[in-house]
């Protein structure tokens, strides 16, 4: 080991040693020691004597002075080499003495470890026999001590029966209820314990007291509720307040309520059904009676719901005529009346002593909630029956929608509570009514667009309330879908909401395709009234669609639809849709908004080619009247409208006021202005850009369009030139007068010549000229062209 230390330790010293020598050389290179470099000696020695001595002959002298520094300078660097290399040594001796004994040490330390060991090992193989009796040892105490417990435990039982025994033989109703709750809180800490068969004593010793103690309470309790007069199945004419004792039985009512909420834990116990379960309810109750866990009902209102319970089976079950599937709001509307005759006596007789006892519980509520139960189990049998029957399945369901309406807002029942409505989400049910409502909606668009009066507004003579000018078949269709949209508003599952606006989606687009076919037979005539009713009908759907898009509950429907990513409304939307609708910058309908707006587009300009088409026809007498030979506007004593232009006009004020009376006010808006702009460009190209114009002409043309043309658009707007912005800059051109005419063409005529360069400080542009006449729409070569129409001009 000495020598691989050794071998170890020599390239550490050899190290050491160039680090110390290093060290030096460092140290003494601040005093200008030559470079390693050989091949540059002779020059570091000329820049040396350069620096000490220079050019000056009498610093000479100091060479004997430098000489001897150099030599100390020397000296000093032999004596460090040599310290150096004489403390080396000792310092790796001593490395390595101590790494000798270090490993001595560890080997000494090996061989004790070794022993231990052994020594160890021999003392376990020596005490396992002990070890073993002793585990057996143990676990026969284990066995014995659990056999006390067990009879611990069984003689407990055996003492809280004979307790309750006794109580009950001395009528002490308090201390057995005690005793019972002592045996159910005794049964829950042996839930998770193995004796089953302890469980199963204890559970019919706490069954048969239980029994007991309940049935002596419920049969004083039914007989003080019979005279009060309970059930109450019509509505109360007189004070609940007996007239006779009523003292003494309410004291009686106070006492039988306070025993039975103290017998609540150990019924909960042994009732052993599930949480939203009743005790009025039959054992086997459908999966979708219990959408969510609900606390059980209180004793006192599970006795109170018995006579209730079995006049409700009496009525709706078997062969009674009462009970009949064509009939549902039978068995509703009394358990309605039932609930409202109830909620005197409920409040002044019951919550009063369930407030005193400081039971959180509602009288009322706990009642509702128990006649719930009668009425989920027969809706959920009736509904199963009726799949197959699309009337009573549909009345059925209007019924219990109904139902949860006024169970919401007459009885005040808590939304965190399940009414009726879950049992309309079963998977068959559901689909049921969701294939129901589409048939019913077809149907529905078949009979209202082959109606007689489909096409025509309901609210036609009625001026203030027919802006939109819908027709009949629209406003019902909408009507259609807002009823959907009622029916399930208040359904508690927003996938099932979406599956219903799927079904909305799918029918606007139907009937979106039901327009567009009616449109295209009635295309040959865009003016008729079907036409523009079709059309007034497509605009009316897009602004009520517009609306919903911002109504809260599509918005949360929208929000609900991205969370859950419901395919029936995501399917085939992109990465970017998909955020839009997240931020709420979309909508649910935006789809369908693109296309009806996209069919009121092409049947608008339909609409507008069609008219301007006849308008056309009727300006081409006016294009081709003699516009060089007018007379002067001074050799006219008044001036009249262009007789040419008469069936032009004509047709224009007639085309609008028809447009007035058949469009809606927004569809018109749109139709004018377009009419407007339409015309501007055919007056323009038509008549102004294919005559030349005398002054006469000119002032004629103006004539026509400002005193006649314009205010024929001035019913529906305050400027109606702005929108015949060709035409009203064409005439100010035209009517210019010669001086200002010359002046003009020669300004964009120099401009035409000078280029991009000729405007400057001291020659504006000729826009600006231009705008100072009120021409800001025509370019300087559509002006030129306009002055090159004037007739009247010197010399010709």
């Amino acid at each position: 080991m000495a020598a691989r230390i050794a071998a170890i330790a020599k390239p550490m010293m050899n190290k050491l040693t160039d680090s110390l020598l290093e060290s030096v050389y460092t140290s003494n290179k601040g005093s200008e020691c030559l470079p390693a470099d050989a091949g540059t000696g002779h020059d570091y020695l000329v820049d040396f004597l350069e620096k000490e001595v220079g050019s000056d002959l009498k610093s000479l002298k100091n060479v004997g002075d430098l000489l001897e520094k150099l030599r100390e300078e020397n000296s000093v660097l032999e004596e460090q080499v040599v310290t150096v290399s004489s403390c080396v040594p000792p310092k790796v001796s001593a490395a390595l003495s101590a790494a000798e004994e270090a490993a001595c040490s560890l080997k000494d330390l090996l061989q004790r470890e070794q022993l231990v060991s052994n020594k160890l090992h021999q003392h376990l193989q020596g005490a396992q026999p002990w070890m073993d009796n002793l585990g057996q040892t143990l676990n026969q105490v284990d066995t014995i001590e659990r056999h006390v417990k067990y009879l611990r435990c069984l003689q407990h039982i055996e003492e809280l029966s004979g307790a309750v025994q006794q109580c009950l033989m001395t009528s002490s109703v308090w201390e057995a209820i005690r005793a019972v709750a002592n045996m159910a809180a005794l049964d829950a800490g042996l839930n998770q314990s193995g004796c089953s068969h302890l469980q199963d004593y204890l559970r019919e010793t706490l069954h048969f007291w239980h029994k007991i103690i309940k049935d002596r309470l419920a049969s004083d309790f039914e007989k003080v509720l019979i005279q009060l007069h309970w059930p109450i199945i019509s509505p109360p004419t007189q004070s609940l307040t007996p007239t006779a004792n009523g003292q003494e039985i309410n004291s009686q009512l106070e006492l039988l309520v306070t025993q039975l909420l103290a017998l609540q834990t150990s019924d909960d116990l042994i009732s052993q059904r599930p949480l939203a379960s009743c005790h009025v309810s039959p054992p086997t109750q459908p999966a979708s009676a219990a959408p969510s866990q609900a606390p059980p009902l209180c004793l006192p209102i599970q006795i109170m719901l018995l006579p209730l319970s079995r006049r409700f089976r009496y009525h709706f079950y078997g062969n009674r005529q009462t009970n009949s599937l064509s009939k549902p709001e039978w068995y509703l509307t009394q358990v309605l009346m039932w609930m409202g005759n109830s909620s005197a006596f409920m409040e002044e007789k019951i919550q009063p002593i369930l407030d005193r006892a400081e039971a959180p519980i509602s009288a009322m509520v706990e009642l509702c909630r128990g006649l719930l139960c009668l009425v989920q189990e027969k809706v959920a049998s009736d509904a199963s029956r009726l799949l197959y029957d699309d009337v009573l399945f549909c009345h059925l369901v209007e019924e219990v929608l109904q139902f949860e309406k006024e169970l919401r807002i007459n009885q005040s029942y808590p939304q965190a509570l399940p009414g009726l409505l879950h049992l309309l989400l079963e998977d068959a049910t559901l689909q049921k009514w969701l294939t129901v409502e589409k048939k019913m909606a077809v149907e529905k668009m078949d009979a209202m667009l082959s109606a007689e009066g489909a096409w025509s507004s309901q609210y036609k003579d009625i001026s203030d309330m027919d802006e939109l000018k819908a027709p009949d078949c629209a406003e019902t269709f909408m009507t259609l879908l807002q009823v959907i949209t009622e029916r399930y508003r208040a359904l508690p599952c927003p996938s099932a909401q979406l599956k219903f606006l799927g079904l909305q989606r799918e029918l606007l687009d139907d009937f979106r395709i039901r327009l567009t076919q009616v449109m295209k037979e009635e295309s040959r005539c865009p003016l008729g009234a079907r036409y523009c009713a079709i059309l007034n009908a497509v605009n009316y759907i897009s602004t009520i669609l517009g609306d919903w898009g911002d109504n809260v509950f599509f918005l949360q429907l929208q929000q609900a639809a991205v969370s859950l990513g419901e395919e029936v409304v995501m399917g085939g939307l992109g990465v970017m849709e998909v955020g839009r609708l997240a931020s709420l910058e979309g909508s649910l309908f935006e789809g369908l908004l693109a296309l009806l707006d996209r069919l009121k587009g092409d049947m608008m300009g339909r609409l507008l080619e069609w008219t301007m088409r006849e308008i056309t026809e009727k300006a081409k007498v006016y294009s081709q009247d003699r516009w060089l030979s007018l007379p002067a506007q001074q050799e006219q004593s008044t001036m009249t409208l262009s007789s040419s232009a008469c069936p032009m006009m004509l047709c224009v004020r007639d085309r609008l006021l028809n447009l007035h009376q058949v469009l809606s006010f927004s569809l018109f808006q749109l139709a004018w202005q377009g009419l407007a702009l339409r015309l501007d460009h055919v007056l323009y190209q038509d008549v102004i850009l294919s005559n030349h114009f005398s002054e006469g002409g000119a002032a004629q043309l103006q004539f026509d369009m400002t005193r006649n043309l314009f205010p024929l658009f001035g019913h529906y707007c305050k400027r109606p030139e702005n929108f015949f912005k060709h035409v009203k800059e064409a005439c100010i051109i035209l009517c210019l007068n010669v001086g200002s005419a010359i002046l003009l063409r020669n300004l964009l005529k120099e401009s035409e010549e000078g280029g991009t360069g000729w405007a400057g400080a001291e020659n504006p542009p000729p826009e600006c000229a231009l705008n100072e006449l009120g021409v800001y729409c025509l370019a300087s070569c559509d002006v030129c062209i306009l002055l090159n129409l004037r007739a009247s001009w010197p010399g010709q």
